[in-house]
């Protein structure tokens, strides 16, 4: 079976065992923008708490993060931990916003993948990840995001790239899988969704839906036994 084939087949029991995330939960194209730099490191409930902060501070608009002052944009983040750090990070957003853009998002997320995403990788605070979250959530164009937990259940599935930096396990995706917008959110969230539900750093592997492909859950078969009616990823 080759590894296209096993990877719809992962995403076909993913989506068979959970059905679909509804992600990414936001109101707005910036409230995406601001999560993915807040989630870093932080769990989902205090970033939703410290984007409540901002909404109630009339914050959550380019111009008001062009204006708001450090100290200030720092104190309605401190539920995410690193709180000024990030702060930094989201004025530096909003300036390169700014500065090539003239404050319009829209002009911005526009610009092809490959230049937006090195645009934003050369903007202070965003890594790879939070590129390819940028990119896929906000700009609606495909690029794979790989996350700790990607790397985990893929790892313990024998699926793993060669080299183990990101832009291996991003290619091992976007080689293998038709680049697919809505697919590719689903199969990131399912992703996040399975690793905190079974594939955690302790794996409960005795009910995982993912057993049949698993040699960490001591199965050897590779063949699914889960239901393929929702296949999207090859769509």
């Amino acid at each position: 079976m080759n590894l296209n084939q096993r990877l719809l087949d992962v995403y076909d029991c993913l989506f068979a065992a959970y059905g679909s995330q509804h992600w990414w939960p936001a109101d707005t194209t910036l409230e995406i923008i601001v999560g993915a730099i807040l989630t870093q490191s932080a769990a989902w409930p205090n970033v939703e708490k410290a984007l409540a902060n901002f909404k109630n501070a009339g914050a959550l608009s380019a111009r008001g993060l062009r204006q708001i002052k450090e100290e200030k944009l720092a104190l309605l983040l401190y539920p995410v931990g690193y709180y000024k750090t990030k702060a930094r990070k989201i004025k530096a957003f909003a300036d390169m916003l700014f500065q090539r853009y003239e404050g319009d998002l829209d002009r911005l997320l526009a610009i092809p993948v490959v230049e937006l995403r090195s645009l934003l990788l050369s903007t202070h605070g965003i890594g790879p990840e939070t590129a390819d979250a940028i990119i896929l959530y906000a700009s609606g164009q495909a690029s794979f995001v790989i996350d700790a937990y990607t790397r985990r259940i893929f790892s313990r599935l024998g699926l793993g790239p060669a080299g183990d930096d990101y832009e291996s396990w991003q290619g091992m995706f976007m080689a293998n899988l038709q680049p697919n917008v809505q697919a590719f959110k689903e199969y990131h969230a399912l992703i996040d969704r399975h690793a905190k539900s079974f594939c955690r750093k302790k794996p409960l592997c005795s009910p995982c839906p993912l057993l049949a492909f698993c040699p960490t859950g001591n199965l050897r078969s590779l063949s699914p036994s889960c239901n393929k009616n929702n296949r999207r990823a090859s769509n």
